[in-house]
């Protein structure tokens, strides 16, 4: 779990593994109210953790982009196994009543 703690990790997450590659005003054009040192200290994490790569391409103006790594990709499997316990649970909760789907 401290691997994705933050407010801003699972968005994050969420927007690499809709995509190949995204570019850190990608990110940060998605997100919206995130401020740029907030972001690189969030995409710096989450690359020492090894859930993601940095690339830089030798351009003027240097091109960045950020794809997540196999051990990145593998946490989708436990995120979904969470979010499926999390719906049963919110079902039991509310006494047989479905949850509503993103």
């Amino acid at each position: 779990m401290a691997v994705l703690s933050g407010k801003w990790k699972l968005k994050i997450y969420k927007m690499l593994r809709s995509n190949d590659a995204l570019r850190f005003h990608e990110i940060k054009t998605e997100i919206g109210a995130i401020s740029d040192k907030t972001l690189t200290a969030q995409l710096k994490e989450m690359e020492e953790d090894n859930l993601l790569t940095r690339t830089v391409y030798p351009k003027v103006p240097p091109r960045v982009e950020y794809n997540l790594t196999p051990l990145g990709k593998k946490l989708n499997n436990v995120l979904f196994a969470l979010d499926q316990w999390g719906r049963a649970y919110v079902y039991e909760m509310r006494g047989g009543i479905l949850p509503e789907l993103d």
